[in-house]
């Protein structure tokens, strides 16, 4: 299984989309250091937003929290995201 992403390559990978942690926070009508919890811990709306303004599946950034020993991938019940900006259609 691939390693999850480092913290600091999160932030970059942000960066390059001209963004930062704090703005996409807002932007979902979080605090603007809310989204750093996602970066420590589990939390799967914190994750899937940061996944949606880097337009990937949280997936890709977290594989330790979204699949199991086997290598299949976990199912993760989410609360919808609120701010239509950050929905994919």
């Amino acid at each position: 299984m691939e390693n999850d992403w480092h913290p600091a390559d999160i932030i970059a990978a942000l960066r390059k989309k001209k963004s930062s942690l704090a703005a996409v926070s807002r932007q979902a009508g979080l605090g603007s250091s809310t989204l750093a919890n996602a970066l420590a811990r589990p939390w799967p709306k914190g994750e899937l937003i940061i996944a949606q303004a880097l337009g990937i599946h949280p997936s890709v950034i977290w594989p330790s929290r979204y699949f199991d020993e086997n290598k299949q991938l976990i199912t993760r019940n989410v609360r919808p995201v609120r701010n239509k900006s950050l929905k994919t259609d």
